[in-house]
Parts: C-alpha cells; structure tokens; sequence
C-alpha cells in the first residue's frame, strides 16, 4: 500500500463511534455522510466477517436505524429461514408474540443472540410510531429449516385436504432440519413431492379460497414454493457435479431471488444482513457466485455492498465446523501485515468506514484495489487452531463497494 493510498484512505475513513457498551453517543450520527453515498442505492448488502461479532450486530443496528429513519428503507432482509422469519416479521409489525421465542426459531444459532433480540425490539418500537406504508419488515431470505411453512400447509391440509395432511412425516417433513446438499440421493422423489404439494394448491385456489379467503391461500403458496426451494437446495450436491448447479451456488440464486421479490413488492429499500461471502459482488470459497453477484447484475450500482471486518479479539462460533457442538469463543490476534485488515488498521485504529467507490477514480487507489489481497472469513463454524491462520483471497474492486472496520471484536451473546 503506497502513501498515496494510505493519505487517501486516512482523509476518506468515516470515524464510528457507538458500537461499545461504553460508548458516551450510541447515536448514528456519524453515518450522516452515507446520505450521499447510498442515495441512489436500493438494496444495500452488509455483510460480515464473522457471525459471533457483537460489534457487527451493533454496527448493523445502528446503520438500520439511519436507513430506516432517514433513507427511506423499509425491509431488512435476513440470512435466516424464510419460514421461520414470518414469527419475527408478526412481531416487529403486530406485536404478535414473543420476540424473545421468534428470535430463538429463527432457524440458526447465530442469530439468537441478544444482539439481535434488540434489533428486533427496537424495530417494534419503531413501528409503533410510524404509520403502516413506513414501518419496517422483518423478512428471512434463506430457504432452509422450512418447519414453520410445513406445519402451516398440514395445518390448512388437515381441514380442506386431510388425505393429504401428513406432509410433515416423511421425506418432506426431513426438511425441517435438512442441511444443504444432505438429500442428494432423494432428489427426483423429494423435488415431485415439493412440486406437486405447490401444484395442488395452484390448481385448488378457487375451491380453497372459498373457505379460506384468498389472503390465506396467497400464504399457502408462499409456503409451497418455500418448501420447493427448501428441496432444491437440500438436494444438490454441495458445489456441483458435471453442468449441475450446485447447493451452495443454488442457496444463494434463491436469496437473491428472494430479496428481488422483497424489494419489487415494497414502496421503500432494503437492507440485506448476511455474511460478507454472500453480500460480496463476485464470488466466495473459490468459484460459488455470491448473492451479491446475482443483486450487482439484477441493480448495477443501485446495489451497494458493504464488507464489515475487524482486527483482533474474540467471535463465537462452532468448534471444528460442526454442526451439533454448541458455539463457544474463539480468539486471535491481529492478522498479518499484508492482510485488508492490518493496512486499514495502519491508517486509523479506531473503528471506521470507507467508501470505495470514491476511489476508483484515483489511479493509485484504483491500482490497490485492483490488486489481489487477503481478509478474514468464518462462517458459523471454525476448524481447531488453524482458524488463526485462515484467510481469503479478494480483489475489493471486484467484491465490495465499501468496507467497515472494526478495532476488536467481542463475542456475540447468547440467549439463554
């Protein structure tokens, strides 16, 4: 990194401030420069390195909240089961429920957290507030652990259809808890099964609606086509196999699709939260094409993605990428001299954000972001002790628009 890079980041990093517990202003008015940065962006990706980081939880609550109050953001979009969101969605609109036990369902351990207990809460409060066409969603965009949708069809099923009622028994019911590409050998059944229970209430809508209303069926359908994608996904390969699409590459095709479905039916934005490897505008482990590639190619520049990284400290995650050993703190130190990291952490070691796309038209700049570099990347589980030394290859130009840098991370913290 040349000094021109270093002079041009130092001027352009925007101080952050507010993500500690001790923080004197846990307001977002240091965002106040990313009106201009995001005022023709539509769906705004934030991603994140980790996801046990309190900081990113916080980071996120407070970049929503300036979204959302002064940017005309309607929709946060999750990287969580879209079934399962629906409880959380209830909530933050209705005050249907409990927040506490819709968090906790969300389908991923990472998210029940009371970080995100209190993004939800603070949403609800929000809402209270605002009239119906400006309050915001809550909206999961992952088709996995699709329980929520199958107990709802077997609900509807059991009065109008009973023959058909016993859905969430056998290889349909599997994907409750299926994991992605861990029904490979039950494709061609799983997929008729999926497609057929989505026909039915297609072909049935008429009849259906006249007990039911046709609010009610337009749900029914959602959760069908919830529980196709859930198929498709559980039934691939993990990265392919000859011409074949596979899982991962397919999980993120479905959550993209999913916040371009949110985006057209709603008057605001949206807010995308998932890892940076889905928000990144390329592609991750090597050859997978991002969500955010599929939103770059759908938006152009209207979509935004924003890399969120940190220096040294702790996360929580799964030991040895497993996945039934509960989650527990994991820590490092400072990544090597060469990494994104340790050169944005050479220009300020306080929190800060930047804006990459206002670099691209200086040379110098443009050149370090053209260059192939290295950054951090856990997902809920880590491998023993070589974490420490895992990292991943980026090229920024190609990847993210803008990055956010935290000092050290703390441990997100579970809900009891």
């Amino acid at each position: 990194m040349t000094e021109e890079v270093q002079r041009w980041l130092k001027e352009n990093a925007l101080p952050l401030k507010g993500l500690h517990p001790e923080a004197s202003d846990p307001g977002y008015g240091d965002l106040e420069p990313l009106r201009k940065v995001l005022r023709d962006v539509r769906v705004l990706g934030m991603g994140e390195a980790t996801h046990g980081t309190a900081e990113f939880f916080r980071l996120k609550h407070l970049l929503l909240r300036f979204l959302v109050e002064e940017m005309g953001f309607t929709a946060l979009a999750m990287e969580a089961s879209a079934s399962a969101a629906q409880a959380v969605d209830d909530y933050v609109l209705h005050g249907t429920g409990d927040a506490v036990d819709a968090v906790a369902g969300l389908g991923f351990w990472t998210w029940r957290t009371r970080e995100m207990l209190d993004v939800v809460e603070w949403m609800r409060d929000h809402n209270r507030t605002v009239p119906q066409d400006r309050a915001v969603r809550f909206v999961g965009i992952d088709p996995q652990r699709c329980g929520p949708s199958l107990a709802a069809l077997a609900a509807v099923l059991r009065t109008l259809a009973p023959e058909r009622a016993d859905i969430t028994g056998g290889l349909l019911g599997a994907l409750a808890e299926a994991r992605t590409g861990s029904l490979v050998a039950q494709r061609p059944q799983l997929l008729a099964e999926a497609r057929d229970l989505e026909r039915f209430f297609q072909e049935e809508r008429p009849r259906l609606a006249s007990h039911i209303g046709d609010t009610a069926v337009d749900q029914a359908l959602r959760h069908a086509r919830l529980i196709v994608a859930a198929a498709d996904v559980a039934s691939r390969p993990p990265r392919g196999d000859g011409e074949e699409t596979g899982a991962l590459a397919a999980r993120d095709r479905h959550m993209a699709q999913a916040v371009v479905s949110l985006e057209e039916g709603t008057a605001g934005k949206v807010a995308v939260w998932a890892h940076n490897g889905h928000v990144c505008t390329d592609r991750y482990a090597r050859d997978i094409p991002a969500m955010g590639h599929h939103l770059r190619d759908h938006y152009g520049e209207r979509y935004y993605a924003l890399g969120l990284l940190f220096g040294e400290g702790a996360f929580r995650a799964r030991p040895g990428n497993s996945a039934t050993r509960p989650p527990r703190k994991h820590t490092i130190s400072a990544a090597g001299p060469r990494s994104v990291e340790a050169q944005l952490a050479s220009v300020t070691s306080e929190d800060h954000l930047i804006d990459l796309r206002a670099g691209r038209t200086e040379p110098a700049v443009a050149e370090w972001l053209e260059s192939q570099q290295f950054m951090r990347s856990f997902g809920a589980g880590v491998p023993r002790v070589t974490y420490r030394f895992s990292m991943t290859q980026t090229v920024l130009m190609r990847e993210y628009d803008g990055l956010a840098y935290v000092a050290r991370s703390t441990p997100s913290v579970l809900l009891s």
